[in-house]
């Protein structure tokens, strides 16, 4: 196991095998997966693992796994990732987080944010962008603790125009 860094209260460190069951049921819990399109199955997170790995093994970062430093227990993931469709902003990296319902509102996200902007300008990634759906407050709170600037909203392309979650706000920052 690697770890990358080390907060107040967490670790963001390489994934471990007995991180995956707990994985594989926060993306099919329905809160926490509430602004996305569909919760996962087990093989979509399975192959959603697998991209992270990939992309730890191109790129030297990705989404961490996130743990609370006084118990180890694995709450979610936060870090960076490449975005993953074509819009005037891209290509480009995002910074993002997901936590398990019982870790929202705690600040855990905000703190291990801050640490991976850091980390991102040590890894020589000049500009990060964060992006959600326009009803999804509580992350956008994040993006604004954090330091990111809105803007604008765009329609993601990979949803309909139907969708409640198609429109998305951006927000960006220069590291």
């Amino acid at each position: 196991m690697m770890v990358y860094i080390e907060t107040e209260r967490l670790i963001l460190r390489s994934w471990k095998p007995e991180d995956l069951p707990l994985f594989i049921a926060m993306n099919k819990d329905e809160q926490v997966m509430r602004y996305f399109p569909a919760i996962l199955s087990d093989g979509e997170t399975m192959a959603f693992y697998k991209r992270i790995q990939d992309e730890f093994n191109q790129k030297g970062w990705g989404l961490y796994a996130v743990e609370i430093k006084s118990t180890g227990e694995f709450i979610g993931y936060v870090g960076l990732h490449g975005i993953g469709f074509d819009a005037v902003f891209t290509p480009g990296v995002e910074i993002g987080w997901r936590l398990a319902a019982d870790y929202h509102n705690k600040g855990y996200a905000t703190e291990a944010a801050r640490s991976v902007l850091k980390l991102a300008k040590k890894s020589g990634i000049e500009r990060l962008f964060s992006f959600t759906a326009k009803i999804n407050a509580p992350s956008e709170r994040v993006m604004q603790k954090i330091g990111m600037v809105k803007a604008g909203e765009f329609n993601h392309p990979k949803l309909s125009d139907a969708s409640p979650l198609c429109v998305h706000v951006l927000y960006e920052i220069e590291l």
